[in-house]
């Protein structure tokens, strides 16, 4: 079955009541949407109570200044910082996303629980040097957020969307080195009958609006997660760090972050199709272009593009400069990225410094000679394998996922 009409399929099963798992009815998930909706209306992020609440961020490794933007409980990488970091986004600044805080989590007393009636037996149990044991293969992907880019549908289209307002900074590349998820459900004893598989964070209950929502956890397709999914414990050649998973965690590439659920502690495997808020209330697409019930569940990210400079960065009137950036996409390796320096007028072609490649980025380059002082506006637009291009503008919804428009990217010549 392919992704578009699995996706379609489930949506036809949530609306008609056939949800599975923790007692989660059209009724229920109906009444969450309508507290979703009232934190929508009162115009602030669940997330940001509970970071006040705490005090703190509640993230483990420091984060200084020039390399990230604290929002609430999560920290965005500053572009800038990347520039001349290679592939791979060191970890030192690899961006967080937390629902709430950051566990930390003893690998040796750290157990993962397989279980559901999509097992030919009982539950079985891994340790991490189980885990270790199994073949090991590594992988390079993007891991994003579907927020990544949402203020800008406020500050650049006068769309009014709630959520962690994200600039293009919420997304990196890893080398990541684990188990095939598809070696560990069989090692479990995955059966013939198995339709979903469910991983389940150790983070805190996640709460917003009065509403226990439970641990972070969202389903997957079984074909999704026989393919290219791994449950990975090392990150850039070392172990995971606490904000990043430790002790392992799902790396899905192409998809949503939400996907890559971080400090697994136990999957279900069902013979039924599975749903959480995470894929009912959370990371779907909602607003006046879109059904009254929603779209399907997001899965694959969109087209973006960033420059490696910040906003506002100077540049000298009369002399030359090597303007770069990246570009990335779920729906295919990016073919092409356009650079415009005269707000859109004009378009040239950057030179690409890496191959196309699924659920990666590349790194690109131009140059760039103004002429005259005074403001001006970069954008960069790409291009993939599928034939999806960034656009000019990007359809809004009522939770500001999946901005895929050209970003204008303000700078000064002086």
């Amino acid at each position: 079955m392919s992704e578009r009409a699995y996706d379609h399929d489930r949506l036809r099963q949530f609306l008609a009541g056939e949800a599975a798992g923790e007692g989660l009815s059209r009724r229920n998930v109906l009444r969450m949407l309508s507290v979703a909706a009232g934190l929508a209306a009162a115009g602030a992020g669940a997330a940001a109570g509970i970071a006040h609440a705490a005090g703190k961020p509640g993230i483990v490794k420091p984060l200084p200044a020039e390399l990230f933007t604290v929002r609430d409980t999560n920290a965005e990488t500053n572009w800038a910082a990347l520039r001349g970091t290679g592939y791979h986004t060191p970890v030192d600044r690899f961006f967080v996303r937390n629902h709430t805080s950051t566990p930390v989590l003893d690998p040796a007393r750290w157990r993962l629980t397989v279980w559901g009636g999509g097992l030919r037996g009982r539950p079985v149990e891994f340790s991490y040097d189980d885990l270790r044991s199994l073949p090991a293969v590594t992988s390079s992907a993007c891991l994003e957020c579907a927020g990544n880019g949402r203020s800008y549908y406020g500050s650049q289209q006068g769309d009014r969307v709630t959520g962690t307002p994200w600039t293009l900074g919420a997304v990196g590349a890893a080398r990541w080195r684990g188990a095939r998820l598809s070696d560990v459900l069989r090692a479990a004893g995955l059966s013939r009958r198995a339709v979903d598989v469910m991983p389940r964070g150790l983070d805190p209950a996640y709460t917003a609006g009065g509403t226990d929502y439970g641990h972070v956890r969202r389903p997957l397709p079984v074909a999704k997660a026989l393919d290219d999914v791994l449950l990975a414990y090392e990150m850039n050649g070392r172990p995971l760090l606490p904000d990043h998973g430790c002790p392992a965690r799902l790396v899905v590439p192409s998809w949503v972050g939400i996907a890559s659920v971080k400090w697994v502690g136990d999957i279900e495997v069902s013979d039924r199709p599975l749903f959480s808020p995470w894929n009912t209330v959370f990371y779907r697409l909602f607003g006046s272009a879109y059904p009254p019930g929603g779209s399907a569940p997001l899965t694959r990210q969109p087209v973006r593009s960033a420059f490696e400079a910040a906003p506002g960065a100077a540049f000298a009137a009369g002399r030359g400069h090597r303007l770069t950036g990246r570009s990335w996409s779920g729906g295919g390796g990016v073919r092409r990225v356009e650079v415009s320096t005269d707000d859109g007028a004009s378009w040239r072609e950057a030179r690409l410094h890496d191959a196309p490649r699924p659920g990666g980025w590349v790194r690109w380059s131009t140059h760039w000679h103004p002429r005259e002082p005074g403001p001006a506006r970069l954008m960069a637009r790409a291009t993939d394998t599928s034939g999806a291009t960034q656009p000019l503008r990007s359809v809004p919804n009522d939770q500001g996922f999946f901005f895929d428009a050209v970003v204008r990217h303000p700078v000064r010549v002086v």
